[in-house]
């Protein structure tokens, strides 16, 4: 690994490893290739590195299109076609949902986990043998890119970065988490987190969102060694928002949101995961409706789900819950003319762009959160002054508490009492609230978050060889 340079500190060359690439591929009906962008928050985050930087990125072929593309071999996206089963166990019993139940603080430990040798065959056989594959993949571009950063992102790929470490001891390695790092991984056998911190302590910088996971990390890692822990709180494409909410396709939508729209709209945006607390959210909008009678008839909760690991049992478990409370809550306080809660569940992310424009309160709620961009992207593009409501347990918490209601994911009357509050804010102090967290997302956006990697990178290499650090 050289120094770094001036040039360097310009245009980089980083390899980004993670689950899910920038593009995937299917065929259309008369059995043509066509390329679809990735989805998901991280892909749109890192899409400024794509620009900017000679970047490499290697991801999971996840269709059968991809895996023929991997086979191909070639390009800046390297798709690595995994076993079968391998990858059934690596994904849909360590990654979801034991690790992210473990990291969400999801489980009652009175009944769950069972980590019974099924779950340990998937350990061994799933998720170390998908993380070899990936560092395998990591290893033979570093022969081409000898001086690359290798970046290596979330909770699918903890053992990867010692692995790699191992076949390429001077190697440039850092690991993002995005999800929460909780203070007590007693749910997992000693051997199972003693191989994470093994994992992420083989990288030069491990990095979280907030100050709070990386004190966490910090404090159970136990001795650093080499390894510096930053946190940088991740952001949007302003530029992009502003362009997405001025579009055709979300006017279309704002037009079609919701005929006869009631005085006051809460929305919430959320896939339906366990962590997004949904249920506790209709219950506290029940609550708030059974103790504040006044709006009955002039308050809705418009609540766009997108639905999420449904192959998985407790994925499809919790949308029948989220379905049914609901509907019991439209039974209980629904009047002709007035319905206290629309759900939809569907993937339509301009539908979700509408409803961020047209909000007078967005409730983000989570269990815990390791970040959270809808508390970012809403405010952003909101036009009602419109109010937000945020757990204390989101990442994003640590950032935008000053202009947010705060509440405990946990306490229903709390969050009955902040709903009421946001409905009954007046004006000028709704202005100022927005007016704020508007500021700030436009000031912190996703360039200003990898900057503060990239510079992070610096610190690193400078350490290795005592030269100053270029940002």
């Amino acid at each position: 690994m050289a120094p770094p340079d001036s040039e360097a500190s310009r245009r980089r060359s980083l390899i980004i490893v993670s689950n899910r690439g920038p593009v995937t591929y299917d065929r259309d009906a008369s059995g043509e290739r066509i390329e679809r962008r990735g989805g998901g928050g991280l892909v749109t985050a890192l899409r400024g590195l794509l620009e900017h930087h000679d970047v490499t990125w290697i991801a999971s072929a996840t269709t059968e299109e991809d895996r023929v593309v991997a086979g191909e071999g070639g390009g800046d996206v390297v798709l690595v076609a995994h076993d079968a089963a391998a990858y059934e166990g690596y994904y849909n019993v360590i990654a979801n949902p034991l690790l992210w139940f473990v990291q969400h603080s999801l489980y009652g430990l009175a009944s769950e986990p069972d980590v019974d040798r099924a779950m340990h065959g998937a350990w061994r056989d799933g998720y170390a043998v998908v993380n070899r594959a990936f560092a395998d993949a990591v290893v033979a571009e570093l022969d081409n890119k000898p001086d690359a950063t290798v970046f290596f992102h979330d909770y699918h790929l903890y053992l990867a970065p010692r692995m790699v470490r191992e076949l390429r001891p001077d190697a440039r390695l850092a690991h993002f988490v995005h999800i929460p790092w909780p203070e007590d991984w007693s749910a997992l056998p000693p051997a199972m987190r003693d191989a994470i911190t093994d994992g992420l302590l083989a990288n030069d910088v491990v990095a979280f969102h907030t100050e709070r996971w990386a004190r966490n990390f910090t404090a159970g890692a136990g001795a650093l060694g080499r390894t510096t822990v930053v946190h940088h709180p991740i952001s949007i494409d302003v530029g992009e928002f502003d362009e997405l909410a001025a579009s055709d396709g979300v006017r279309r939508r704002e037009e079609q949101l919701w005929p006869g729209r009631p005085e006051k709209l809460v929305v919430r945006v959320d896939r339906t995961d366990p962590s997004k607390n949904i249920v506790r959210g209709f219950r506290a909008f029940g609550l708030l409706l059974e103790e504040h009678r006044e709006w009955r008839g002039r308050v809705s909760m418009l609540a766009l789900l997108d639905p999420s690991r449904q192959s998985i049992p407790v994925y499809a478990d919790y949308l029948a819950t989220i379905e049914r409370v609901a509907s019991a809550v439209n039974e209980r306080f629904g009047e002709e003319g007035w319905r206290p809660v629309e759900l939809r569940v569907a993937d339509d992310f301009l539908q979700s762009v509408a409803a961020y424009k047209q909000y007078d309160v967005l409730l983000v709620n989570p269990v815990y959160d390791g970040l959270n961009l809808v508390a970012k992207e809403g405010p952003l593009v909101n036009l009602r002054a419109g109010v937000l409501v945020l757990s204390e347990n989101a990442g994003a918490y640590e950032e935008l508490s000053s202009w947010a209601v705060g509440v405990n994911p946990f306490d229903l009357a709390g969050q009955a009492d902040a709903l009421h509050e946001a409905l009954s804010m007046g004006e000028a102090e709704r202005q100022a609230r927005a007016e704020g967290l508007r500021e700030h997302v436009r000031m912190n956006d996703v360039r200003q978050w990898i900057e503060a990697l990239l510079a992070d990178f610096d610190q690193a290499a400078a350490r290795d060889y005592g030269v100053s650090a270029r940002r």
